[in-house]
């Protein structure tokens, strides 16, 4: 069923009137010279300018692009709050393949797009983009992060979004085992590529046991080259919830990895990932606290990118950034200790704890 504008009946609702909504703007984009297609949300301006990434992926439907962006734009304006930062929540999709559709063209295309939002929007890369790219973006849009150190950019965010995740597991471990050293731990992580295989060092150099997965074999294949010690592979992110004596599960891929089928299933004591989105719908987190696994937030472990590219705004300076990223420990923590005060699983505090940030930003206009 469609409205009268012709968008399915179900994203309006989301956009106008679910609990999932409340997003100040959505912006349809197309330029037909280059094949442009792109959804820009904006969830909130009540903290300052939206931030976050540009995902290109090749979306079955144009309805299914518009839900992952209000999706990913709301994240990002709790992840924002959470980590701090003097930005709301915004998220752009392109649909497309970006191996086969992604051209010079395009992304132009798409940076005046971004601009002529004046700022309301700030973008970045996330799943199918890449610093080159936003080197392009930027050439039609001020407003872009994530560049390159040659064009006056901080380079590649997944450096401290890794590092970030590895301070949101030491924190787990502080809260459920009192130590937060994990060596000797066993973690196993779906998916080693941009995020993924930073975090295989992290947990390496302290001398945890790794065990990976990825639906690319040459990702596989590049990181047991890395390591012929102290990390071994499994065929799929179905055989890595089930390995026997997993302490923590770190989801790197895409969303969603945490449902009612995996949840019942999983070995680890502890979920912590850089995935966004890996509650695949209300009450998973529940479901988690019920088994006895503790949760550590999504958006909040996996800020240490967005607190990069912010900081590149300003002048970029990687040991401030990295700074900020380690405090990710804390701020774990202080979610870990509230949801305890309050009785409720750790997703619902850090929700909380946001919410009541973004309300104070609010009222103080």
């Amino acid at each position: 069923m469609t409205d009268v504008t012709g968008a399915p009946a179900d994203v309006l609702h989301t956009l106008f009137q679910s609990d999932q909504g409340g997003h100040e703007q959505v912006v349809l984009c197309q330029d037909r010279a280059s094949g442009l297609k792109a959804v820009i949300a904006i969830h909130s301006t009540a903290l300052g300018p939206a931030l976050g990434g540009t995902r290109f992926y090749p979306y079955a439907t144009e309805a299914e692009a518009v839900a992952d962006a209000l999706n990913l734009a709301r994240g990002m304006s709790y992840k924002n709050a959470m980590a701090g930062l003097g930005h709301g929540g915004g998220k752009a999709v392109i649909i497309g393949d970006p191996e086969r559709d992604k051209t010079e063209e395009l992304l132009l295309a798409y940076g005046r797009m971004v601009a002529s939002l004046g700022g309301r929007y700030v973008t970045a890369c996330d799943v199918g983009t890449y610093v080159a790219d936003m080197d392009v973006v930027a050439r039609e849009c001020r407003w872009t992060t994530g560049r390159s150190p040659e064009n006056g950019g901080a380079g590649d965010s997944s450096v401290l979004t890794a590092f970030g995740v590895y301070q949101g597991m030491r924190a787990s471990a502080q809260h459920l085992w009192g130590d937060p050293s994990l060596r000797g731990r066993k973690v196993g992580i779906a998916g080693v590529g941009k995020v993924g295989h930073h975090l295989v060092r992290h947990l390496r150099d302290e001398g945890a046991e790794v065990v990976i997965t990825d639906v690319r074999a040459d990702a596989v294949q590049r990181i047991l080259g890395q390591y012929p010690e102290g990390v071994s592979a499994v065929a799929d992110t179905d055989a890595l919830i089930r390995v026997e004596g997993l302490d923590i599960y770190a989801p790197c891929a895409l969303g969603g990895a945490l449902n009612d089928d995996t949840v019942q299933v999983l070995t680890a004591q502890v979920v912590c990932g850089a995935a966004n989105n890996q509650l695949a719908h209300p009450g998973v987190e529940k479901d988690l606290a019920d088994r006895g696994i503790l949760y550590a937030p999504d958006y909040v472990v996996n800020a240490g990118g967005v607190i990069q590219v912010a900081d590149e705004l300003h002048g970029f300076d990687f040991d401030r950034c990295k700074a900020k990223a380690a405090k990710i420990f804390d701020t774990t923590l202080a979610i870990f200790a509230r949801a305890k005060e309050d009785g409720i699983p750790p997703a619902a505090a850090a929700d909380r704890i946001a919410e009541q940030r973004m309300a104070e930003a609010r009222a103080a206009r």
